[in-house]
């Protein structure tokens, strides 16, 4: 052991001849008679060691004080109640003694053990968690928990250990609650009283720990810190808490995610975890945003292997490191790779045997890819997509779960009739009793590479201005881990064939995302200014979820619908555009005519759309 064990070994060995000698003390009202001294020492030379053999080997000593709780106290409890049992015994093995220990001894020593041992453990947490300091005034910074659930009672705890915080009161809507405490601090209040409290503590912090709430009270609770004056903090949300990347100590600046949140995802967690554990699971694209994020999220299911199937090596370099530390338990296999490389498809597949494929490679930036790289989307987006499907039906894939997006609709940029042109494809492929091909359709992801979002914290960041294309582009936009998430739900519920939509709740304006931006960086719009560009080419003022002429069905997951679109197409046509794709660079013009008779709901955009009038609101400086 570690000579702290040793030493705690020793404290409590004391504790138990203290608690024997303060039994008979009280057995005798404080005054021991000297006919029952001898009989007391002799016992505690026997007595003590047991209780002490008995207290290791119930492990009370691989535990550590600092984190001493219930589950500590309970293996007290038992370890105490079987020494006096064996005391118990041993006394009526022993020959009689004269006089014989007294009844009240036996009841009185476990009790004052248990509050030796226990108070101890006890008092060294509060002293180590400074609970002491906070009460005689700890210079941790004053805060106030928005919230008073699970989150505020497993944050409460955190802070108090960490010390840098000093905790004055929790806010929480729920009039139940009013007037409690948890963890010894009281609840004060409604949320709305934050305005009021706020000057009257000098709080210039609030912190809102309510991760599983909706969007919508996380941020109203946002508007009440802004009128009360007090810079808000939050918790990790609630995917992150489940994903286990974080905890809920980690608290944290309010990030535009949590503004523009959606309510938490809820998955078939048991029949994922059925259909994924122990199970081959390939991953193309699995450096990017969303390829990374479904590995991470396949990966609490346990997996017997990951195939990460890469072209960016820097970006598959992290991932094997990232693995190889919070997941060390999963056979990864690193592959690097083009996906239009039919022959390295076919070599990994058939080295890796993957059960499911999740395809998410893909070119996705709209205006590089609509003039001098229109040839290379379609060539990474459609003929990539083909030779993973082909590769997994030669190799026996059970399901082929597309990643596709919301700019298949009705697209007017290459980008887009390219991956509806891959939907296509993964219909035409689906036969009977072969490989299932499910396709998932959504909206943006923030955070994601190439996302708006860190392009306008560079902009905020340099002093502005930040540019928007036009004043009433609007987009849907979803969390990454809500993404990757509900593209497994899809996958698991996919019988072949289906295009799922995921709901991406209400469209937002880029614009008001800015000004928020702008807002949470500490800046108002005459510091930071807003500078309307005009749309790129290709770029639509809206998104479309469905195509004309497709219709939704339910599912019994809310947030997934299945679009009905037109028929599949024949193996003669998947031949003809195969032996288009693999002609030299034609063109942007010609590839975009070529697209037009594909895909027939593609209407390519003929010029850019022009901003409207900068109001003097939203003038750039300068």
């Amino acid at each position: 052991m570690h000579i702290r064990n040793w030493m705690a070994l020793a404290h409590d060995a004391a504790a138990a001849a203290i608690a024997w000698y303060l039994a008979y003390w009280l057995r005798f009202n404080t005054e021991i008679p000297e006919l029952n001294v001898p009989s007391m020492a002799g016992n505690m030379l026997w007595v003590v060691p047991l209780q002490a053999l008995v207290f290791f080997s119930f492990g009370m000593y691989r535990g550590i004080w600092r984190y001493a709780s219930v589950p500590d106290l309970q293996r007290i409890a038992l370890a105490v109640a079987m020494a006096t049992l064996l005391i118990a015994l041993m006394l009526v093995m022993l020959p009689h003694q004269e006089p014989p220990v007294p009844r009240s001894v036996l009841l009185l020593d476990p009790l004052l053990l248990i509050l030796f041992l226990g108070g101890s453990r006890l008092g060294y947490r509060v002293w180590k968690e400074r609970r002491l300091r906070n009460v005689l005034g700890s210079p941790g910074k004053p805060v106030v928990i928005l919230g008073a659930g699970d989150a505020a009672a497993d944050l409460l705890k955190n802070l108090a250990r960490a010390g840098d915080w000093r905790v004055l009161g929790l806010l929480d809507d729920n009039p139940g609650k009013r007037g409690r405490q948890i963890q010894g601090v009281n609840v004060l209040g409604k949320l709305d009283d934050l305005v009021e409290l706020a000057p009257r503590l000098g709080l210039e912090r609030a912190i809102i720990a309510m991760p599983s709430a909706s969007h919508q009270s996380r941020r109203r609770a946002l508007e009440i810190c802004r009128r009360a004056g007090v810079q808000a903090l939050t918790v990790p949300s609630y995917q992150d808490l489940m994903s286990g990347k974080v905890t809920v100590s980690q608290v944290r600046n309010i990030e535009l995610d949590d503004l523009l949140g959606r309510d938490p995802v809820l998955l078939d967690e048991s029949r994922l975890r059925e259909w994924i554990r122990g199970r081959s699971i390939l991953v193309t694209g699995a450096g990017g945003s969303i390829g990374s994020e479904l590995c991470r999220q396949i990966a609490r299911f346990a997996p017997a292997r990951l195939a990460l199937y890469e072209l960016n090596e820097f970006a598959l370099y992290r991932m094997e490191q990232e693995f190889a530390g919070q997941f060390p338990h999963i056979e990864l296999s690193c592959v690097i790779g083009d996906v239009k490389d039919a022959a390295r498809v076919a070599e990994a597949l058939a080295a890796h045997r993957p059960q499911l494929v999740f395809h998410a490679a893909a070119y996705k930036h709209v205006p590089l890819m609509e003039e001098h790289n229109a040839w290379e989307a379609m060539r990474n987006n459609v003929l990539g997509t083909w030779c993973v499907a082909a590769a997994a039906i030669a190799h026996g894939v059970e399901k082929f779960v597309m990643v596709s997006t919301d700019k298949a609709v009705n697209p007017t940029n290459v980008m887009g009739a390219s991956k509806r042109l891959a939907e296509i494809v993964c219909q035409g492929l689906q036969a009977k009793d072969a490989t299932r091909f499910v396709i998932v359709r959504f909206g943006n992801v923030l955070g994601s590479a190439g996302s708006v979002i860190p392009k306008f914290r560079e902009q905020i960041a340099r002093g502005g201005p930040v540019t928007v294309t036009h004043p009433e582009i609007t987009r849907y936009f979803m969390s990454i881990p809500e993404a990757a998430q509900l593209v497994l739900q899809a996958g698991l519920m996919g019988g072949g064939g289906e295009i799922f939509v995921l709901d991406m709740g209400e469209p937002v304006k880029i614009v008001d995302l800015a000004r928020e931006l702008i807002r949470l960086s500490g800046y108002d719009e005459a510091d930071i200014g807003i500078e309307f560009t005009g749309l790129r080419p290709g770029e639509k003022l809206y998104e479309e979820l469905l195509a004309d002429g497709e219709h939704t069905l339910p599912t019994p997951h809310p947030k997934l619908r299945i679009a009905k679109s037109r028929a599949a197409p024949d193996a003669r046509w998947i031949e003809e555009l195969l032996a288009w794709l693999r002609q030299t660079n034609p063109g942007a013009v010609r590839v975009r005519e070529q697209l037009a008779e594909r895909v027939p709901e593609y209407a390519p955009q003929a010029r850019p759309v022009a901003a409207a009038p900068e109001t003097p609101a939203t003038q750039a400086p300068g």
